[in-house]
């Protein structure tokens, strides 16, 4: 009996191994259909970092000065993702009427704000940011010779869609 169990499980093994590997579902336009990107906490820890040194090797390409991270530009950019996501809608305006500059000063930033990027995506943080470097308004926001620091913030639904918000200022 055990060993017709064990060449039942050999043979669906081998079975399975012939079975063609999942293809990406596609769209009406025959592209394939985005998968939702689930940030972690591991990786949630990473995303600044990698962000950071992706738009610092753009710059960098254009003789750009580096950026930094700054943790009132991180604040933030987080709560008006947080923000997007409650009013279920990306735009530059919080549910209570701020703009970006006030909520950078909410934070007690002092210096001057630059420009915010804002995005509603499934992506991940390289996808998000390959479509702002696409488009004039927000690449300019990103590559704009006068910033010097950047504030990164995201809010991740339940449903897996992301709220990203970037911000740079000097």
């Amino acid at each position: 009996m055990l060993n017709l169990r064990t060449l039942a499980v050999f043979a669906a093994l081998a079975l399975s191994a012939c079975m063609p590997a999942n293809q990406p579902q596609l769209g009406p336009d025959g592209q394939p259909l985005p998968v939702a990107y689930r940030i972690t906490p591991r990786e949630a820890n990473a995303i600044p970092g990698r962000v950071l040194t992706q738009i610092n090797t753009l710059r960098s390409g254009q003789g750009g000065i580096p950026l930094t991270i700054n943790p009132q530009l991180n604040a933030a950019a987080v709560a008006h993702a947080r923000d997007m996501s409650a009013q279920n809608r990306a735009w530059h305006f919080g549910s209570d009427g701020s703009s970006p500059l006030d909520r950078i000063q909410r934070q007690g930033y002092m210096g001057q704000l630059v420009g915010e990027n804002i995005s509603e995506t499934y992506e991940n943080e390289i996808a998000t940011l390959g479509a702002w470097m696409q488009t004039r308004d927000t690449r300019d926001v990103i590559m704009d010779p006068q910033a010097s620091q950047l504030g990164l913030g995201w809010f991740q639904e339940p449903s897996g869609k992301i709220w990203w918000v970037l911000l740079t200022a000097r």
